[in-house]
C-alpha cells in the first residue's frame, strides 16, 4: 500500500539555515532518504518551496478565482513529503517517526487512493 508523509512544520521551531543544528537536521534527512531507498519503500518525495511562493485556486460561481499563499491558516507549513509503499499503517509510522522535523513538526500519514486495483 502507498502512503504519503505529510511533514508539517512551524518555521519558528525548526533550526535556523546555516547552523549547526540545521547541517544535523539536513543530514538526518539525507540519510532517511538512503534508508528508504535501500529497503526498497521509497516511491518520491520532494523538499517544497516556502508558503510565501504558493497559489491558491478556487472556482466560485463558474470563474476561477486565485490568491497569493496557502489558504490554511495555521503555525505550521506543509515543508515537503515522501510517498512510500509498505505492507500497513504501522510501517508507515515506522518511517514517519525516522523524518527528523518530527520532534518538532508533525508527520501526517495518509493511504494514497488506488484507481486502478488491477494494475
Amino acid at each position: 500500500m502507498n502512503y504519503m508523509l505529510l511533514i508539517y512544520n512551524d518555521p519558528a521551531l525548526e533550526p535556523a539555515y546555516g547552523t549547526p543544528e540545521f547541517q544535523a537536521m539536513m543530514g538526518g534527512f539525507f540519510a532517511l532518504n538512503e534508508k528508504m531507498k535501500a529497503d526498497g519503500v521509497l516511491r518520491g518525495g520532494e523538499g517544497l518551496q516556502g508558503v510565501e511562493t504558493a497559489t491558491s485556486l478556487r472556482i466560485k460561481g463558474g470563474k476561477v478565482e486565485t490568491m497569493d499563499g496557502p489558504f490554511a491558516e495555521t503555525r505550521e507549513h506543509l515543508g515537503g513529503y515522501y510517498i512510500v509503499e509498505v505492507p500497513d499503517l504501522d510501517a508507515a509510522l515506522k518511517y514517519a517517526a525516522m523524518i527528523p522535523s518530527a520532534s518538532f513538526g508533525t508527520i501526517e500519514v495518509r493511504p494514497l487512493m488506488d484507481y486502478n486495483p488491477n494494475g
